[in-house]
């Protein structure tokens, strides 16, 4: 990569509102709505769906308690984040914040670690969205949808800002529609109103080995596999610097949280886990929500949630590919990328539109080529790496709010909670977490294979960092 050292991109990027906006700027096309339901839908993707069904397995009931455990720690996370973000709106988000308060390298660091991060998921997400449509349609070729795919949400991040809005809008607005449908009907299960089924009471909860079937073991594996899937919550402090209002925006989703959370992932898992047994072998077989949907007779559960999951992941394909081009566009427009790439056209960065899209589809060949080598290392590189870019914002969060009460105490529209004490116990809960990766060989590999990429992005910023120094 080549560029020059940070000079005022960075200032000028995390102005806020009252930046002015040239024409090599990023537009403010996002409406509040778009914000709102980007912030919901964010919280919902295909690891809720389908890869929670694995937590259950390993956790038995207790996996209410894994979610538990780890949503408390995302919403520390994105309180921290939230304060950042609401001082400072910038599509770079915890990278333009880290630059600041740690220094060059480690902006550098966690800026195109998450860059890489959402590229690979974009990999993964059109590898999933080609398997359910070649299941509808066994004559299809898979790369022909994945090809379809990446060329639609491509041209949408091209075009107007507005454009990835509206898909995430009505995106969102199907997820959280599903989800609502579901807690409704497992909620009037459990009371036994459905006609035809009786309350199951707290028999799920209890029998089957009880709460914690597997002990602590099994806990520590649903603790791990929940806590992944809360990954993309960040998209919403990126998205927030293109929308009409970046300070209420941010300050508004991050305060409605904590309820999101606690509905959709704790209060789905608890109405999983006491409708049916958790050792019952169709959750594993097709998901929980369709395990739930069928145990109740609902006609057609399994191809309504396979719609379902096929938007849960072209959602997260389009926030992916909208959430990497933002980064990386930051990233160059701070001498920390190739500044080829730092031009806007109609307010959007389309090259790093462009360059994240070719990532992700080479991603995919890569999948197809080397299925398992050179793609399932991607996936090792990137597996910790969520836990990295949190553990990233919490030093970063500590750092900068003494600076915000000190020189502009005024931009604390979100504070976070009990500070310092919280911020400390989060990052406490992360460096637990990724100490609990050593448990087991699979995820092992992963810590020490995003480490590897931690260490090499690190070595490599710091250098830049030094060079841009002697000039």
């Amino acid at each position: 990569m080549t560029g020059t050292p940070a000079t005022s991109a960075s200032q000028r990027e995390a102005g806020g509102d009252s930046t002015p906006h040239g024409p090599g700027d990023l537009s403010h096309g996002l409406k509040q709505r778009h914000l709102s339901m980007i912030a919901l839908g964010g919280v919902i993707g295909a690891g809720l769906f389908v890869g929670s069904g694995a937590g259950i397995a390993a956790a038995g009931p207790g996996i209410v308690l894994a979610y538990a455990l780890s949503g408390l720690l995302v919403m520390l996370v994105m309180r921290m984040l939230g304060e950042m973000a609401a001082a400072n709106p910038a599509s770079g988000t915890f990278s333009v914040h880290a630059e600041r308060a740690i220094g060059p390298w480690a902006g550098f660091t966690v800026g195109w670690m998450f860059w890489v991060e959402l590229c690979v998921g974009i990999a993964v997400e059109a590898i999933g969205a080609a398997n359910i449509m070649v299941s509808w349609f066994p004559s299809t070729p898979s790369w022909m949808w994945v090809l379809l795919f990446m060329a639609l949400f491509c041209g949408t991040n091209l075009a107007a800002v507005g454009n990835f809005g509206e898909f995430e809008f009505w995106f969102a607005t199907l997820k959280v529609g599903a989800i609502v449908v579901f807690l409704l009907l497992g909620v009037a299960a459990v009371l036994g109103l459905l006609p035809g089924t009786a309350s199951p009471g707290a028999d799920n909860l209890t029998g089957h080995g009880g709460f914690l079937p597997h002990g602590t073991d099994g806990l520590v594996v649903g603790l791990l596999a929940s806590v992944f899937a809360f990954g993309g919550l960040e998209t919403v402090t990126i998205a927030a610097a293109e929308s009409e209002h970046p300070v209420t925006g941010v300050a508004k989703a991050v305060r409605t949280a904590m309820w999101r959370i606690a509905l959709f992932y704790v209060g789905s898992m608890l109405v999983v886990v006491t409708v049916i047994p958790w050792n019952d072998t169709s959750i594993l077989d097709h998901g929980p929500y369709v395990a739930v949907l069928n145990h109740l007779d609902i006609p057609a559960a399994g191809q309504i949630m396979n719609v379902i999951v096929l938007v849960a992941l072209l959602s997260a394909m389009n926030a992916n590919i909208y959430g990497a081009s933002r980064m990386a566009y930051s990233l160059v427009q701070r001498g920390e990328g190739p500044r080829f790439l730092a031009k806007t056209h109609g307010g959007v960065p389309r090259l790093t539109v462009v360059a994240s899209s070719a990532f992700g589809f080479f991603a995919v060949l890569l999948s197809y080529w080397w299925p398992n080598s050179v793609f399932k290392w991607l996936l090792y590189m990137t597996g910790a790496a969520v836990l990295v870019v949190w553990g990233f914002i919490a030093v970063t969060q500590l750092l900068m709010r003494r600076r915000l009460e000190r020189e502009t105490p005024e931009k604390l529209v979100v504070r976070m909670w009990l500070y310092p004490g919280l911020t400390w116990a989060g990052l406490a809960g992360i460096v637990g977490v990724l100490s609990l990766m050593l448990r087991e060989e699979d995820t092992r590999i992963q810590l020490w294979s995003t480490a590897g990429l931690t260490i090499g992005l690190a070595v490599i910023g710091y250098v830049r960092q030094r060079a841009a120094a002697r000039r």
